[in-house]
């Protein structure tokens, strides 16, 4: 069965569904939404997400929306497929969870707002605050330091295994690296430039950036 993903292609949080959906061989139909026409706002989708966000999923008769419990779900039902991307212990699903709540409390919310600033306000006729920007910049070189001690003893976040905590970062980096001009907050650190040139590399991430064009 085709898994329907609703959400644009370039959105970071539909990126973080897709890598996975890749990771595990699902076939998926990405279906565009045009968040600049607010599309995502109209009532016919919030029927489907009442908070107007992406992405949705749609697999068969089950929908659910949340990137991240997105991606636990199809990492706990495909788990035959690639066991060791969300652990195969309690412990190990602990320590993933963990490091998953450390990428969407502590790291995305900065990128997200540094994002949002230098790129979206700007965009809509709005002004840069940049005290703004330059906090959350601060806050996410704190993050860095946190990674490239956690990323010293082990070769990735959760342990040395490639896991769903991993996973989540990519579109978040990826941001960074390009459009926010912030590559050097990765590339000035040894370990956590070297994790992201592994997990940047990996096939599925490879083809996700394909269908960006």
């Amino acid at each position: 069965m085709v898994v329907k993903v609703y959400g644009p292609i370039r959105g970071a949080c539909p990126q973080r569904v897709l890598a996975c959906l890749v990771e595990f061989e699902v076939d998926f139909e990405l279906i565009h939404v045009d968040l600049e026409s607010n599309e995502h706002k109209q009532p016919d989708f919030l029927q489907k997400q009442p908070f107007g966000q992406v992405p949705i999923v749609e697999d068969g008769d089950f929908r659910l929306f949340e990137s991240r419990a997105i991606i636990r779900y199809y990492a706990t039902k495909y788990a035959n497929r690639n066991p060791k991307i969300y652990g195969t212990t309690l412990e190990d699903k602990a320590l993933i969870d963990q490091w998953l709540e450390v990428e969407a409390h502590h790291f995305n919310d900065m990128v997200y707002t540094i994002v949002l600033q230098k790129l979206v306000i700007p965009k809509m006729g709005g002004k840069t605050d940049f005290a703004l920007v330059e906090n959350c910049e601060k806050k996410l070189e704190q993050v860095f330091e946190v990674y490239e001690k956690q990323l010293s003893n082990n070769k990735y976040l959760a342990g040395d295994e490639f896991t769903l905590a991993d996973l989540s970062h990519l579109p978040g980096i990826r941001y960074l690296m390009n459009e926010a001009g912030l590559g050097h907050m990765v590339k000035n650190k040894k370990k956590v430039s070297l994790w992201w040139n592994d997990i940047s590399n990996r096939p599925a991430w490879k083809k996700v950036m394909l269908l960006m064009g």
